[in-house]
């Protein structure tokens, strides 16, 4: 059985109007947690998978990423990169929730892990 996509993440230059944006394109109701700068996202259905919208800040590159589930981050960026991606954002926990981390495909797609 394969891996399911399990959150997506929207990064943006400008977080607020990206907030305005997919909030009155879809009817998504975004809540904005200041310790993190990041907009929860409840799109008010039990449908699809959840998400969220963050500033790419100065540095940062904008764009979507899909987190796929894995039972190991580490070893997953460790397979990606011998099937010819790069490891982007080393796994990093998220304190009792899970572990993060993103990769490059060979085609410089950004790919997120998420290991619950």
């Amino acid at each position: 059985m394969g891996q399911p996509v399990a959150w997506f993440d929207i990064t943006a230059k400008d977080s607020k109007k990206s907030y305005k944006f997919y909030g009155e394109l879809f009817g998504w109701n975004i809540q904005h947690d200041d310790s993190m700068n990041y907009g929860m996202v409840d799109t008010g259905s039990t449908e699809g998978i959840p998400g969220g919208i963050g500033e790419a800040g100065d540095e940062g590159t904008p764009g979507i990423v899909l987190y796929v589930a894995v039972d190991n981050a580490e070893d997953s960026i460790k397979q990606a990169e011998r099937l010819g991606g790069k490891k982007e954002v080393p796994p990093y926990e998220i304190p009792g929730i899970g572990t993060m981390a993103v990769c490059k495909d060979p085609d410089g797609n950004r790919v997120g892990l998420w290991q619950r």
